[in-house]
């Protein structure tokens, strides 16, 4: 009885979600979040916002105890290992970190008050286990982590590379501030990533020629690095989404194929 209780339990806050019932447990999450987080914009601090606190922080706690309670069937362990593990997971400790701000709220002897706001931001990383774009891109970042990796570290070296050409190439004094344009490596760093994003502050640019050539091949050089990633998230993000309908019309379709 036990088992076939704890079972549905976690069929419902099971991530990703194929049932009527997970939707509605994650629609109802996603609003404790939202009100959760809401008091935070604002500076002053009043009645609403306390029962808002209240009952998002219960809701997550409730949460983390389904959670843990269910541990072994998300676990590699099916045994009591699970439940000695979960609590040392990633999303497990966002989760105990988000709801210990409640413990103020229900006594001012837990002197959390000064982190208390820090803590409530972690909140807004529950959200990724409940909105589902989101859930689909972490799935999708898992994996091709690999390659996303090798993607990343091959910009860290071209943003490498393109400041230390730069830092050395450009030895002009900036005319504006009577210095020379890059302090130190940092800048020539910074100013490389900038480039690389084509984010392009302002704040540090090249004034010589051989300058402004090597920052015309980094940008187009840039253009193609950031256009790696994006590719390989959106074919996974299509993937992803082909194998979350498959399993979706499994859910749907099991009992009457077990039928047939």
């Amino acid at each position: 009885m036990e088992t076939n209780l704890r079972k549905m339990v976690h069929d419902i806050i099971k991530t990703p979600k194929v049932s009527t019932g997970s939707r509605i447990y994650g629609g109802v999450m996603l609003i404790a979040i939202i009100i959760g987080v809401y008091p935070l914009m604002f500076r002053h601090y009043n009645s609403v916002f306390w029962w808002m606190d209240l009952i998002s922080g219960l809701l997550f706690i409730i949460d983390y105890i389904l959670r843990w309670w269910t541990a072994k069937y998300e676990s590699k362990y099916k045994d009591w290992r699970a439940y000695v593990v979960y609590p040392f997971t990633p999303m497990a400790i966002i989760d105990l970190l988000s709801i210990l701000p409640v413990f103020n709220l229900l006594s001012p002897t837990f002197k959390v008050v000064r982190v208390s706001r820090l803590l409530k931001l972690l909140r807004i990383f529950k959200v990724i286990r409940y909105f589902e774009p989101l859930m689909i891109i972490v799935a999708v970042i898992r994996r091709q982590s690999k390659i996303l990796w090798t993607v990343a570290s091959l910009a860290l070296f071209y943003i490498f590379i393109t400041a230390l050409i730069m830092f050395n190439a450009e030895e002009l004094i900036n005319p504006a501030t009577g210095q020379p344009l890059f302090r130190d490596f940092f800048d020539a760093f910074y100013w490389a990533a900038c480039t690389l994003t084509t984010v392009g502050y302002g704040d540090l640019y090249p004034i010589s020629n051989t300058g402004r050539v090597i920052s015309i091949l980094s940008s187009i050089v840039g253009i193609a690095i950031i256009a790696l990633p994006s590719g390989i998230i959106t074919a996974g993000y299509m993937e992803e989404l082909k194998h979350r309908r498959e399993l979706v019309e499994r859910e749907e379709n099991g009992p009457l194929a077990s039928a047939e």
